[in-house]
Order: C-alpha cells, then sequence, then structure tokens
C-alpha cells in the first residue's frame, strides 16, 4: 500500500499529499512542543515524584541524549525500511513512551520513559521530513509544504510553554505526557491510510553497525558533554571527557563512512556545499534561540512576575512572525529568488531582533521592547527556516533522504545542547561579577535584591550579544557558501537522474529542540 508509485495517478497524487501533510505537521508539531511543554511541568512532576535537585536534569538530558544520539540512526532506518512505516512506528511508540512519563510513580520510570520518548522520536523526526522531501516535488507546492513545516518547526516550542502552562496550571502535571496520544494516535491513522510514499526510494543497502555505534556513541558524548558543562562547567573533569571522546568517536566515524561500501552517513550528503552551509547555519541559528528561549522564559517568570500561562502567552508574537516569515515571505518567494537572499536577509532581521534584546532593563515595557523585538526574531528565522528546510533535503538521491532529514534534526538538537550550555555559562558568568561589583553597596535586603535581579538581567543581555553575534555568522555562512539558485536556474543533480525534485533543487532550506 504505501509503495504505490504516486505517477500512477497523478491526480489522487496530489491530493494525497496535502491530506499527508496534515498528518506530518501533527506529528512534527507534538515533537516540537515536547521539548518544551515537559519543562513548564518539570517542577510539579519533581515534587510528585521525589526527585532530587541533582537528579532533576535527566528529565530533560535523557530525551536530549537519546533524541540527538539516535537521530542519524533513525534517518537511516526510514531509508531502509521505508519512510512511511518508520513514521507510524515512531508516533506510536512515542505515543507509548509518553503514556509510561504520564503514569510514572518514581524517578528512574520518568528517566526511562524520556528516553523512550527520544529513541522514537529519533525515528519520527527525520522520516516525517524526509516524506515531504521525496513527496512533494513541483516547486511551488514545496514552498507551501515547507512553508507550512517549518512554522510548526519554528514556532511549537512557544506553543508548548502556553499549553504546558495551562495543563500544569489547571488541571496536572501529567497530561503534559498523556496530551501527546490523542495527536500521535490521530497522526498515525491518517500516515497509515493518506501516505502514499512515491516507489524506488527505498535504500535497501545492508546497515552500517560500526557507523551506528560510533555516530552514536559520539553524537551522545557530544550532547552530554554540553549538558555537563551547562550545569558543572566547562573545566569539569567528566565534561572535558566527553568533548576529547566526542571528537575521538566522531572522527573515527567520519573515517569509516569513507571507507565502507554502504555508509550510515553516505559524505556526498554533508560535503556538498549548499547542505554543508544549511546544517552549519541552522545550528548556530538554534545556538542563539535556545539561549532566548531560556533566558526570556526566566525574565518574564522571576523578573516580571508573569504566571506560566502568561508567559506562554507572552511568546504569541514569536509565533505569529514565524509563521508569517515561513508561509507569506519564505513560502512566496522561495520559487523566486536564491536562498541566499532569504536565508542570509532572514537571520539579519533575526539578529536585529535580538539586538533589540539587549537593552533589556527590570522596568522594560512589554509592548514597547519585547513585542517588537520577537516579532522581528519570528519574521527573521521564519523566513530563514523554510528554505533552510527545503534545500537541506533537496538534490540527494531519493535514498539518501532520511539521512538528509537527519542530519538537520541533528544540526538543531546539537545546537539546542550548544546553545543552553554556552549561554547559560556567559550568563551567570556576567550575572555573578555584576553582582560582586554592586552588592558592597547596597543597603538592606530590598537593595540588595534589587542588585541581584539587575546582575541576573545585565547576565541575560551579555549573553544575548554573544546572540547577536551567532546570527550575524549564520548570515555570513548562508551568504558565502549556499549558492543554490532559483527554479529555472542552474540545476542541482539528484545524482541519479530520477526525479525528486531536482527541477526545484535550484529553489533555495531546523533545528532545535
Amino acid at each position: 500500500m504505501s509503495e504505490t508509485a504516486s505517477s500512477k495517478a497523478p491526480g489522487a497524487a496530489d491530493a494525497n499529499r496535502w491530506k499527508a501533510l496534515v498528518f506530518i505537521a501533527l506529528a512534527q508539531l507534538m515533537v516540537v512542543l515536547d521539548a518544551t511543554i515537559v519543562n513548564i511541568a518539570l517542577p510539579s512532576a519533581q515534587h510528585d515524584l521525589g526527585i532530587s535537585d541533582g537528579n532533576r536534569q535527566w528529565v530533560v538530558t535523557a530525551y536530549a541524549l537519546a533524541f540527538g544520539g539516535l537521530l542519524l540512526f533513525g534517518g537511516r532506518i526510514a531509508d531502509l525500511w521505508g519512510r512511511k512505516r518508520a513514521f507510524v512506528l515512531g508516533l506510536t511508540g512515542f505515543a507509548a513512551a509518553s503514556a509510561l512519563g504520564g503514569a510514572a510513580t518514581t524517578g528512574a520510570m520518568m528517566f526511562g520513559a524520556r528516553a523512550l520518548q527520544g529513541a522514537f522520536g529519533a525515528l519520527l523526526a527525520p522520516a516525517a521530513l524526509s516524506l515531504l522531501a521525496v513527496m512533494f516535488t513541483d516547486a511551488k507546492e514545496r514552498a507551501k509544504a515547507f512553508g507550512i513545516y517549518g512554522a510548526i518547526a519554528g514556532g511549537g516550542g512557544a506553543v508548548g510553554l502556553i499549553l504546558g502552562g495551562f495543563l500544569t496550571e489547571y488541571l496536572d502535571w501529567r497530561w503534559t505526557f498523556f496530551v501527546n496520544i490523542p495527536f500521535a494516535i490521530v497522526a498515525a491513522a491518517g500516515a497509515y491510510f493518506v501516505i502514499r510514499e512515491p516507489e524506488g526510494g527505498r535504500n535497501r543497502s545492508a546497515l552500517d553497525i560500526p557507523g551506528v555505534i560510533l555516530s552514536t556513541l559520539g553524537l551522545v558524548a557530544l550532547v552530554y558533554g554540553f549538558t555537563r558543562a551547562a550545569s558543572d562547567g566547562w573545566s569539569d573533569s567528566l565534561t572535558v571527557g566527553m568533548f576529547v571522546a566526542s571528537a575521538v568517536l566522531l572522527l573515527a566515524f567520519v573515517l569509516v563512512e569513507s571507507r565502507v561500501r554502504a555508509p550510515l552517513l553516505p559524505l556526498r550528503v554533508v560535503t556538498d556545499r549548499n547542505r554543508g552551509g544549511i546544517y552549519l547555519s541552522l545550528g548556530l541559528a538554534v545556538i542563539a534561540m535556545f539561549g532566548l528561549f531560556l533566558f526570556l522564559t526566566y525574565y518574564l517568570q522571576v523578573v516580571k512576575g508573569y504566571t506560566p500561562v502568561k508567559t506562554g502567552f507572552a511568546f504569541l508574537p514569536m509565533i505569529a512572525g514565524m509563521i508569517t516569515g515561513s508561509t507569506q515571505i519564505g513560502a512566496r518567494l522561495m520559487t523566486r529568488v536564491p536562498a541566499r537572499l532569504l536565508m542570509g536577509p532572514g537571520f539579519l532581521v533575526a539578529a536585529t531582533g535580538m539586538l533589540l534584546l539587549t537593552q533589556l532593563e527590570i522596568g522594560s515595557s512589554y509592548a514597547a521592547l519585547l513585542l517588537p523585538a520577537m516579532l522581528l526574531l519570528g519574521l527573521g528565522m521564519g523566513t530563514a527556516f523554510m528554505p533552510a528546510m527545503s534545500l537541506a533535503t533537496q538534490g540527494v538521491e531519493p535514498r539518501d533522504a532520511g539521512v538528509a532529514s537527519a542530519m538537520v534534526n541533528t544540526s538543531q538538537q546539537v545546537g539546542g545542547a550548544i546553545g543552553t550550555a554556552l549561554l547559560n555559562t556567559i550568563a551567570a558568568s556576567a550575572t555573578t561579577s555584576y553582582v560582586k561589583d554592586h552588592i558592597a553597596t547596597a543597603a538592606g535586603k530590598p537593595q540588595q535584591q534589587l542588585v541581584r535581579l539587575e546582575g541576573m538581567v545585565h547576565g541575560y543581555t551579555s549573553a544575548i550579544w554573544f546572540a547577536v553575534g551567532i546570527l550575524v555568522a549564520s548570515a555570513a555562512i548562508v551568504l558565502t557558501l549556499v549558492n543554490a539558485g532559483r527554479p529555472g536556474g542552474t540545476a542541482v543533480a539528484s545524482g541519479n537522474g530520477e526525479s525528486d525534485g531536482v527541477e526545484d533543487a535550484v529553489a533555495v532550506p531546523v533545528i532545535a529542540h
């Protein structure tokens, strides 16, 4: 059923593609929501399950390690088994893991459920993106489809803050897990009956076991290294050991991939200058975005005194900006202008929004400062992310669509881990320095409390300056490396002569978590 060639019934295939997009988008929304929705519920879950302060990070870390470590493997499995099958299996497993998390009675049970969510998410995410890549090959259709997907990928995290706040505040933290189940059931049932995966796109080569082991261990070590750096410092012996181990394992992985007959990650996928530029720029942009979500959430709740629900609603302008940037700017222009002329300016607009946030103070007005900054950030990121998602999977051989999609998710996942650790460290260091310099002159507890809040905001703005620089670097990378033209320009070969969107591979590209 899933192997029916779409070319046999063009009209039906066109209708099914758009129906399939609904269920693919729903699954993507579920995965992105889960990245932030659990964070809101964490304090309540920690209290109910008796999780210590030292161990609570594992609710987030267990998911991040499994998801980040298994993404390349999940992408290869999708290419081997078929993307529809991997997609439905990923959804089913994610729902079961969510039920386990919602029913957790101990910390260990919660950690295990989160690791399972990450593992099935690593199968689901690349399958979803690669399904779009192989199902939407017409330039204009592809632009619309990736516009919707990009808006969800970018804005879903902020929606998670709102939904997580509502569920935690008015129901129970367990519903932040249970809410995934109806999402998954509807998406899996719809995908099973609607998706018709094009024929001839599987990669039936033997699985590269050494590549699987080396890439999984290397990525787990890298993500865990950054996670530990955020909590234990960059000079911690285990943190340093993780980075060294990751470098050795990933170098060994590259050497193995260059020699084996059927590599897990064919190096042709990442050595193409367009895709390489996309992966690198997306990873950097996500570093900036993850830091921003973290700082603004704390600023609004701790400094401004917002409730979780009000905090979630405060992010709505960013969501509106992302949807507008993806569906109205990116999708309309990606078939008319080269990718770099959307992504480069998009990242620069986002950097301008980030630049406004360097002016944050304790008494800053939401309407005068945060609102325009969030709109600019959303518009810029939406405009840049949508063509990035598309270009990252264009021009690849159909059998490589899964691993190419997995690399998009991997760059975002690693970027998220780096962003959380790096920018948090910068903020904490600046806060400590500020408080140390000013606390001596503060008379009385109210004044000392004010200095601490001022120090916190100073730390955030110091880190946001770095985020501005990172977004400018993303723009520079795109404008330098990405040279794909618009449709009708110089074609990018798919490598096997098959029609897999090659006619629009020149259209114009994520990333985390």
